[in-house]
């Protein structure tokens, strides 16, 4: 038998605006310098990624991705230090929830 949980991390008014989704999402940017191609990636739309994102840095009260502007230079995201170490910790707990569970 497995367990497998779902976490979600939820505001004040009760609204998830963290989930092992956004994770996937934080760890592509991570990956392709992008949210673009991030959202891509996952089959999501450009937009609703970045709605996804802005309702985080909304709820955590500071960003977690720096963009650059496209053009010719090509643009593209970094994550901040505070991203990384957020994802870490939400992994951390959610494998801590997991063999509690188990």
């Amino acid at each position: 038998m497995k367990i497998r949980l779902r976490a979600s991390i939820v505001n004040a008014r009760d609204e998830g605006f963290m989930g092992i989704g956004l994770v996937w999402l934080l760890r592509r940017i991570g990956q392709f310098h992008s949210i673009r191609r991030a959202a891509a990636d996952m089959k999501l739309s450009y937009v609703k990624a970045l709605k996804i994102l802005n309702r985080l840095e909304d709820n955590l009260g500071r960003p977690v991705v720096i963009r650059s502007r496209g053009g010719r230079a090509g643009g593209g995201a970094e994550l901040t230090p505070f991203a990384e170490h957020y994802i870490e910790e939400y992994e951390r707990f959610l494998s801590q929830l997991t063999a509690y569970a188990e």
